[in-house]
């Protein structure tokens, strides 16, 4: 996927395991995660991270910049994917943006 012209592999979560272990216990991971789910959590997370909540028509809807571990992001209204960038690599993407 190409974001801010800067090329970066997504990796989409299947299954519960994936999705349960998602970055957990990874350094300097040189991809990005899409997951289903409308919330997260960074426990067990060696790295800050951006996250970018967006709907089913992949609308931004909030964007975290360099999340640290240990935070939570409860469960937000009409979120449906949730993608875990490494920290930094998110600059100019805002609000209301469309990830395609």
């Amino acid at each position: 996927m190409l974001i801010e012209n800067q090329n970066i592999e997504i990796k989409e979560c299947h299954g519960f395991f994936s999705h349960l272990k998602g970055l957990m216990f990874q350094r300097n991971f040189p991809y990005a995660l899409k997951l289903r789910c409308n919330g997260i959590h960074t426990f067990f997370m060696y790295e800050n991270i951006d996250v970018v909540l967006t709907n089913r028509d992949y609308k931004i809807l909030k964007i975290y910049h360099a999340l640290a571990p240990n935070r939570i992001i409860w469960p937000k209204k009409n979120v449906y994917y949730t993608y875990e960038f490494p920290a930094g690599f998110i600059k100019n993407l805002k609000p209301g943006d469309t990830l395609c």
